[in-house]
């Protein structure tokens, strides 16, 4: 099915601006949305095809209600929010970031009627009742994301995502790769083909993965979603045969 819209949230992020260009070029969407508290650049996607389907809006997310998230019917939110304790400040501005503001914008997208598929980027290892803040965050955004009651939820747990670290961090990232090259193919994706596996998961939906995406269901009656892991991600990003 064709003439498909998308929101994206969180599309300036490592992992957010290539999951926008893979919109954009995508034909199976006709309306692209990217609304955050910053926006892309006008000119940084002005080469881009399909750039004129692109509607883009600075939100307020302690205003949601003020942000136009229903002012239409999405059929599928990616939602690649997110931020760290260290550039949040505290570990209450990370939790508001990270999971209070990702819950609420997806609620405040949310159609009352119809089919509508939510993607949403975790991170490998999170669950809702580990002692660490970091995974335990994304742990209970995943569960009160599933509880929203959209059609259908994914949720990416890629590994680590080597492109998206700072300054500071490439040298040990370089060194890791080059002695670990295989084992860091295994535990790490770029964020370019991660990207790809979002955006193809958020077109296709649950039930239409290819086996190779290694899917598997999570949650509790009512509140399931589907999780995509690194090696299935890893498999969903290749050219479909």
């Amino acid at each position: 099915m064709t003439g498909k819209t998308a929101l994206l949230l969180g599309a300036t992020g490592a992992t957010g601006k290539h999951i926008l260009q893979e919109l954009l070029k995508s034909s199976e969407y006709t309306k692209v949305a990217e609304y955050g508290r910053r926006v892309t650049d006008a000119q940084a996607v002005a080469g881009t095809g399909g750039s004129d389907k692109l509607v883009q809006k600075a939100i307020d997310f302690e205003k949601l209600g003020e942000a136009g998230l229903r002012d239409e019917k999405w059929d599928v939110v990616f939602i690649a929010l997110g931020t760290t304790r260290k550039l949040a400040g505290s570990a209450e501005m990370f939790e508001k970031i990270d999971r209070e503001y990702v819950v609420n914008a997806a609620c405040e997208a949310k159609a009352e009627t119809g089919d509508q598929r939510l993607v949403y980027l975790s991170s490998a290892g999170a669950d809702a009742s580990s002692m660490l803040l970091y995974s335990r965050s994304k742990g209970l955004t995943e569960q009160a994301l599933a509880s929203l009651g959209y059609s259908d939820t994914i949720v990416f747990r890629p590994g680590f995502l080597a492109e998206a670290q700072r300054p500071e961090s490439q040298t040990i990232v370089s060194v890791l790769t080059s002695r670990y090259r295989r084992l860091m193919e295994y535990v790490s994706t770029e964020t370019s083909e991660l990207a790809k596996s979002i955006v193809r998961a958020g077109t296709l939906g649950s039930a239409a993965l290819p086996k190779s995406a290694n899917a598997k269901t999570e949650g509790k009656e009512g509140a399931t979603f589907t999780v995509i892991d690194n090696a299935g991600s890893l498999n969903l990003a290749k050219p479909a045969a």
